[in-house]
């Protein structure tokens, strides 16, 4: 699992614990983006008392995407046949990891699984309701706009499989904040891989500061506006070239 940091000191060691204390054989890796309160210091003491755990250190906070996407091509280098996502905050309970997994392999298997907020059985857990609307509303414009199916498109709980990286192209992925999620669910499904949604129980941090902003979610919203404008525009072309 790669788990990107920023300033995770107080979360760190205690989901780390509980990540491999609820899934032994799965692997942690973590991507500091060289945290100024110590957590690339602590996470190096927990690698070196596990040889489950592995340290990547970047050397300037650079988003969200950057991290995950410095940790994909890690665990692809490393050889790994699966990698995973989660929060450093705790929101991502591992606990629940086992049905990303399961779901991985199960009715014939998918490309990626997504622990999903907003599937029946999917809740949130000390949301003030307004964040819960903006962000319910924001799956909502995604589905619109995108024309995708998936509830939950700007969640970060997942599991992909090693395939499903290599075919979508990582290199080419441009998006550094948040919005990243939403960019990689979309080009799974535009290349015509599986994607599944689990559910799962989200919980607001109780430790250290959100990194969500308006800054960050106004990017977000830009740049899904973007894609969707632009794929509307293929499909009419699409159309207007099938009826001639």
């Amino acid at each position: 699992m790669c788990v990107p940091t920023y300033n995770e000191a107080d979360n760190l060691a205690w989901l780390v614990g509980r990540l491999r204390a609820a899934e032994p054989a799965v692997h942690v890796l973590v991507v500091d983006d060289n945290s100024p309160d110590g957590t690339g210091a602590l996470a190096d003491e927990l690698a070196a008392a596990d040889d489950a755990i592995h340290v990547l250190h970047r050397t300037e906070k650079g988003g969200l995407g950057a991290a995950y996407l410095a940790g994909f091509r890690w665990a692809l280098d490393a050889g790994y046949d699966v990698v995973g996502e989660m929060d450093a905050d705790g929101s991502h309970q591992p606990e629940q990891l086992h049905r990303l997994l399961e779901a991985l392999v199960e009715g014939g298997g998918a490309d990626l699984v997504i622990g999903s907020r907003y599937v029946p059985g999917g809740s949130v857990v000390n949301w003030p309701k307004r964040r819960e609307a903006i962000s319910r509303g924001g799956n909502l414009y995604v589905r619109l706009l995108l024309g995708i199916a998936v509830r939950d498109a700007t969640a970060g709980y997942r599991v992909f499989r090693r395939t499903a990286l290599e075919k979508i192209d990582l290199d080419s992925v441009e998006s550094t904040g948040y919005v990243f999620q939403t960019d990689l669910v979309t080009r799974c499904l535009r290349a015509g891989l599986t994607v599944r949604e689990v559910p799962i129980e989200f919980v607001e941090r109780v430790r250290g500061d959100s990194k969500m902003s308006g800054a960050v979610a106004t990017e977000s919203l830009r740049r899904i506006t973007r894609w969707g404008l632009r794929e509307r525009r293929e499909q009419l072309h699409r159309a207007l070239r099938r009826g001639r």
